[in-house]
């Protein structure tokens, strides 16, 4: 199933995508740490490092390496965990000196959809509409990833 992708205003990205798996099996994906490092980034990434404290006001960081063997490093707070329904989280990329960027609100909600999840990640606080368009390739590509590595999950029981 394919992705919805749109800009509800010029500063948020909103993606859609209906998983084939209970929602607290997506949920549990999205929060634990040795499940994220499975899925995170787009397709041809690896993770490389992924340290995640599941709790309003927790923290995490992770990062992935390119194909090119370039690396990305993310991290931001947990502002909300509201299992299994969403995941409210800051956002900022850091810079080579490890300093985080600008920072984006991220929030992820969990609908059920009988034996599936619609999944919504709303992304919201983007500088310009580039910035807005350059996560789109990103989180689509995240997303299918997501999508192949529920059915895994599934097959593994």
């Amino acid at each position: 199933m394919g992705e919805s992708i749109s800009a509800t205003a010029d500063r948020e990205l909103v993606v859609t995508r209906v998983i084939d798996a209970p929602r607290r099996l997506v949920f549990k994906a999205w929060t634990n740490p040795e499940h994220v490092a499975r899925w995170w980034g787009p397709r041809g990434f690896t993770t490389i490092h992924c340290e995640m404290d599941i709790r309003a006001g927790g923290t995490y960081r992770c990062g992935m390496r390119s194909p090119q063997g370039t690396e990305h490093w993310k991290r931001g707070v947990y502002c909300e965990i509201v299992e299994p329904e969403r995941i409210v989280f800051t956002f900022a990329w850091e810079n080579a000196a490890g300093d985080p960027g600008h920072e984006l609100l991220t929030t992820v909600t969990f609908a059920e959809q009988g034996a599936k999840t619609k999944l919504t990640l709303r992304q919201s606080g983007f500088k310009t509409i580039d910035g807005r368009d350059s996560h789109v390739t990103g989180w689509t590509s995240c997303f299918e990833r997501f999508a192949d590595f529920m059915l895994t999950i599934a097959q593994e029981g």
